[in-house]
């Protein structure tokens, strides 16, 4: 699957939509509606996401360089080597490229987006610089991307607040459901890529790996369930904002110990910020018009509502029907899944079966044809391979798991 057929089948559908309502229902509202997505959200790729984009990227990639001139990044390399050498066997060992993976990868943990993304881009920078054929993405590369469309995150922090803001009587009631998902989506992907690549996942550092993170998760997760709300958000921002700090004092501590110029290490590091930005707006651009345009005309309703039907057909129970625009939305846009939820939790309830599950679903995955095109795109990869298809695995297996959680916990 490559986001070539992805993007026209956007387009295609969107056009039979629009075309189908106008011949049959004479509702010609929809051919507007699609045009007027094309330039909202071709407006909201470059104002609303690249530019601002350009701030973080040149203060965090100017950050990344003063660590790895410090040795911070091979350090932390040495001691993640044994796992990710296994995982990402296409990483030489000791190559900065570990450190980068596992610190975007720690960031997306602990809910810190805006660090997150320039910390995956200099990560998928460094594979693209191991990566053989320039225009075709490798193994390490896929890895590294289905598992950050895992979404795996341990604090949803906005998700809570969300609740919150809309009246739940203990917003905090889907945290652990949440934890749960996201944990399954990403363990799919990843067990699921390790057979594709041929990755054994019986080895003895692979297995300790696993089941000690395993276990760190659990602990988290049950050191959090103890909190009350407030407590919570107290904790969790405490902690993401302390952990965040220290990475840059350590960066800069380390840089004044090994004698180098820091302030000419983080301009030379962050000259590349700009750049990068630029050059993702075609990307991004391409992206989230076609996702727009499909929004747009209505395919997603009747998608949702074909699903009510089956389901109604074989007597099923449908209650988690309501909730599956978010579902729908998340692999397109972040932005657009938020939205969905908010809806749901709006229109049902906020402590509702369907307002709850949305926002398992909002919280077990992550934005893949977002993410797909952001790092992707930036370093000029055109042959996608089967990134796409095993990233929607995983979010397909997350999505399966938000729903039996939510009848386990809320039915």
């Amino acid at each position: 699957m490559t986001l070539n057929y992805i993007w026209i089948g956007f387009f295609l559908i969107a056009f039979l939509m629009a075309l189908g309502s106008w011949i049959f229902s004479g509702n010609t509202e929809v051919f507007k509606a699609i045009m007027d997505s094309t330039f909202s959200s071709s407006k909201m790729a470059v104002m609303d996401i690249a530019l601002p984009l350009a701030g973080v990227m040149t203060l965090w990639l100017g950050l990344m360089n003063i660590g790895e001139k410090a040795g911070a990044i091979r350090f932390l390399s040495r001691i993640v080597g044994p796992f990710f050498n296994r995982l990402f066997p296409e990483i030489p060992e000791n190559h900065p490229a570990s450190g980068q993976v596992m610190m975007n990868f720690s960031a997306n943990m602990l809910g810190l987006d805006n660090a997150a993304t320039p910390l995956g881009l200099k990560a998928m920078q460094s594979l693209q610089d191991l990566n053989p054929k320039k225009d075709t993405a490798s193994n390490a590369q896929i890895m590294f991307l289905v598992l950050n469309t895992s979404g795996l995150t341990i604090v949803p922090v906005s998700i809570l607040a969300q609740r919150a803001i809309l009246g739940a009587a203990n917003p905090t009631d889907v945290f652990i459901p949440i934890m749960l998902a996201t944990y399954v989506a990403t363990l799919v992907g990843l067990i699921a890529l390790s057979i594709k690549q041929k990755i054994s996942l019986w080895n003895k550092t692979v297995a300790l790996w696993l089941g000690g993170v395993t276990a760190l998760v659990a602990l988290i997760v049950l050191y959090f369930a103890s909190l009350s709300k407030e407590e919570m958000e107290v904790a969790s921002s405490l902690w993401s904002n302390l952990i965040l700090l220290s990475i840059v004092v350590t960066f800069i501590g380390g840089g004044l110990i090994r004698k180098i110029n820091v302030y000419e290490a983080f301009i030379e590091g962050a000259k590349n910020g700009f750049e990068t930005s630029v050059r993702i707006i075609p990307y991004l651009v391409g992206m989230l018009v076609g996702i727009a345009v499909f929004r747009a005309s209505g395919a997603l309703d009747v998608i949702t509502g074909g699903i009510a039907w089956c389901v109604n057909a074989v007597g099923g129970n449908t209650d988690f029907v309501s909730a599956l625009p978010t579902a729908f939305m998340k692999p397109l846009s972040g932005s657009g899944a938020r939205a969905m939820m908010i809806e749901t939790m709006t229109t049902y309830g906020a402590d509702s079966f369907a307002g709850r599950l949305s926002c398992l679903f909002q919280g077990a995955t992550d934005t893949t044809f977002y993410i797909v095109a952001l790092y992707f795109g930036s370093v000029g990869i055109k042959k996608t391979r089967y990134a796409v298809g095993y990233g929607l695995l995983a979010d397909f297996s997350g999505v399966l798991a938000a729903i039996a959680i939510a009848y386990l916990f809320y039915s």
